[in-house]
């Protein structure tokens, strides 16, 4: 057996078709076995080579000897009082990640990872408690889909509707692995490209390749602040990518059309609620039609920020509204499971923020004005 074996569910539907008829080809098999092999993977679920009847047994022993069909094993599954489910996957070499299952009355959203932690030390995620382990591989990205929507069917939950890449890491850091995993899903799964969206802390590179991409996914910021200085307390990388540069990158991708650009401003009490940056938080919006998701801060231990109170959440609504950007107010979900992202997997790893060290929340200064406030998100 050879440890380096292909992972199938790796490829995208014209590698996979590439390496089968190879495959095939040598075993002197007709080219129909392929689109045998296809069908199973994507639409009859198939766990395991065996389980491809349809095949004669010594191409089924065969196709186990060259190739893989491994998903992410299940580590825990925790169900909320209101529906949203965690799962916590184990992957090779001892790490884990989280996807999160999110019911609504009309969808089944999948909130999936892309990489073990986050390099990033956004000040309100605690993904950043455990620093970053390894980038994932387009398997194990693709693979939390599959374990996930065979999870919700098997527990009559239904099937998922659209995913959304907002678990654990920053997924335009890992492009090498996502942008193929957005093919797996959308090209090999039939998800159609406007349910699935992508979101970002602000990587400009990752947004413009993205803007190249044919298919329209969709695109969340993770804004959180609306004038530069104030979100650089919240996220590092505006240092590196700032406001007004992000904001040129957004545009182009804007201009493509039929990519919706969804702004994520997680409301932090006395933090980035200050009704003065309202205005700047509308301007932003307006340069790029972009809808605006208000997310009342979901507490994470060790950080001493409340949420907001919801008659600011509304007042920010509601007068979003009214200089004509459209907004809602997203409610975090899942708080009784530690849904918010890197929660359960800094406890299952029995890790922390120690003062001092890299990953801790670092504070704030001071009270934002017209000139600033940070946020925080949570999937």
């Amino acid at each position: 057996m050879n440890p380096d074996r292909p992972n199938l569910l790796g490829m995208t539907p014209n590698e996979l078709r590439e390496t089968l008829a190879a495959h095939f080809i040598r075993r002197g098999q007709p080219g129909y076995r392929a689109r045998q092999v296809e069908e199973w993977l994507f639409r009859s679920d198939a766990r395991s080579f065996g389980d491809m009847t349809n095949l004669p047994l010594p191409e089924r022993r065969a196709l186990a000897e060259s190739l893989r069909l491994e998903e992410p094993a299940p580590d825990t599954v925790s169900e909320s009082a209101d529906g949203t489910v965690k799962h916590l996957w184990a992957l090779p070499g001892g790490e884990v990640v989280e996807s999160v299952l999110i019911p609504t009355r009309d969808r089944l959203t999948l909130c999936i990872s892309s990489q073990a932690g986050c390099a990033l030390k956004c000040r309100f995620c605690a993904t950043g408690w455990s620093g970053f382990g390894r980038q994932l591989s387009p398997a194990e990205i693709a693979g939390q889909y599959r374990a996930s929507a065979r999870w919700a069917a098997e527990h009559g939950r239904g099937s998922v509707t659209n995913v959304v890449f907002m678990g654990m890491g920053e997924p335009l850091a890992n492009r090498k692995a996502v942008f193929p995993a957005l093919s797996i899903l959308n090209a090999g799964y039939g998800i159609g490209s406007r349910r699935i969206t992508v979101s970002t802390v602000g990587v400009v590179p990752g947004i413009s390749a993205l803007a190249e991409r044919p298919e329209q996914f969709r695109l969340a910021l993770s804004l959180h602040a609306p004038v530069s200085e104030l979100r650089a307390e919240l996220i590092p990388l505006e240092k590196r990518y700032p406001l007004d540069r992000l904001m040129e990158a957004l545009e182009v991708f804007n201009r493509k059309g039929g990519r919706r650009i969804t702004f994520e401003y997680t409301m932090i009490r006395e933090i980035n609620d200050d009704p003065a940056l309202i205005a700047p938080l509308a301007e932003l919006a307006n340069r790029v039609q972009a809808f605006v998701n208000l997310i009342p801060f979901n507490p994470i231990p060790y950080v001493e920020w409340r949420p907001s109170r919801p008659s600011r959440v509304r007042e920010f609504r509601d007068r979003l509204e009214a200089a004509g950007v459209p907004a809602a107010i997203r409610e975090p979900r899942g708080r009784d499971i530690d849904a918010a992202c890197g929660q359960l997997r800094a406890r299952r790893q029995g890790r922390s923020p120690v003062t001092g060290k890299p990953g801790d929340p670092a504070p704030v200064h001071g009270r934002p004005g017209a000139e600033g406030g940070p946020s925080g998100s949570s999937c």
